[in-house]
């Protein structure tokens, strides 16, 4: 796959790490548990939409655009990175957050990603739950152009076949990085959300013929619903690369038991997984994302699902920005006020 032929620029900093976690893997007592630090990727705390950036930016680049516009919840990781992303490029970014929670706790609607936000100077709207937030968008877009503004779209979370992109070339750098360690991988795992980076990955690991299988932890959607979706991204990725029909149906494989509440609603699991991992290997997960993510690959773990002496990859999407906003959900500040 020659992704050199599609626009980009270069905003990560790439390759990025892939460590053993040698405490998790102790204290879990199962397979050997390794991570992908795309929380690495550099611009603005990093994150996984970075890599997806590359291309979208790249293309709103040489279609000449003068502002950048997405959306996402309100402590979207993703509308953080694509501010930081089209402050970087010398672009202005308008951002649309939707109110997913109904928290109205100021750490939740003014710290964490919502800071960084308005730090890369983003202009914002809110706007309450909507089914169709894509199309309030285009709207939006459509405003901008009859005010001479030259605006490019990017979807929630980046999730279209040229944001993908950027996971098709993840996979080709996590199988390069494998390669040279002598690092045989039996199952990459990660938190699957708006679809693009788990297609992109199953693009790129099927397309290389890689033989690792990859199962995306939910974090919103039932799992009919969200394989669906991902297949449906998958093969038009795919198309996009020029290796059309080389993911079947079922290779696209998610696990939606850790959703908890629903989407943005850390369960407990997630608030374990959390603190497990920064007291263990001092790596820093996200409440909506990685944190649901890594839940699941604990429980799978403890379940008997993986084997002990297999070697499991955890991609880490990033997010750390958001624990920020979610500070009630680890209950320290009542502890501090009991111990005051």
């Amino acid at each position: 796959m020659n992704l050199a032929r599609f626009p980009r620029v270069h905003l990560a900093h790439l390759p990025t790490p892939l460590e053993y976690l040698t405490n998790l893997t102790k204290a879990l007592n199962g397979p050997e548990i390794w991570i992908k630090r795309d929380d690495c990727t550099g611009l603005s705390s990093g994150g996984n939409k970075t890599r997806k950036l590359e291309f979208l930016l790249g293309e709103a680049a040489e279609q000449g655009a003068d502002i950048i516009l997405t959306q996402g919840a309100t402590q979207s990781n993703h509308a953080r990175q694509t501010a930081a992303a089209a402050a970087h490029m010398g672009m202005d970014c308008h951002l649309l957050l939707e109110d997913r929670t109904g928290k109205t706790d100021p750490d939740y609607t003014s710290n964490g990603n919502v800071l960084l936000d308005q730090l890369h100077g983003a202009s914002i709207e809110h706007r309450p739950l909507s089914p169709d937030l894509n199309t309030e968008l285009e709207k939006v877009a459509d405003r901008l152009r009859s005010e001479g503004r030259k605006p490019y779209v990017v979807p929630g979370g980046g999730s279209n076949p040229t944001g993908a992109l950027g996971y098709v070339n993840a996979a080709m750098e996590l199988v390069t990085q494998a390669n040279d360690m002598g690092l045989c991988i039996d199952h990459v795992v990660h938190a699957t959300g708006s679809c693009g980076t788990q297609a992109g990955l199953v693009t790129g690991l099927y397309g290389m013929n890689s033989g690792i299988p990859l199962l995306g932890i939910g974090v919103r959607a039932p799992r009919q619903q969200q394989e669906d979706n991902v297949f449906k991204l998958t093969c038009a990725t795919a198309e996009k690369c020029g290796c059309p029909g080389v993911v079947k149906r079922e290779d696209v494989v998610a696990n939606c038991d850790y959703v908890g509440p629903g989407y943005g609603f850390p369960a407990p699991s997630t608030i374990e997984a959390i603190k497990l991992l920064a007291r263990t290997d001092a790596i820093l997960l996200d409440p909506v994302y990685s944190g649901k993510g890594m839940a699941g690959l604990i429980d799978l773990v403890r379940k008997g699902f993986f084997s002990k002496g297999q070697n499991i990859v955890f991609l880490h999407t990033g997010g750390s920005a958001g624990l920020f906003g979610y500070v009630d959900n680890f209950g320290y500040r009542e502890a501090a006020a009991a111990t005051a």
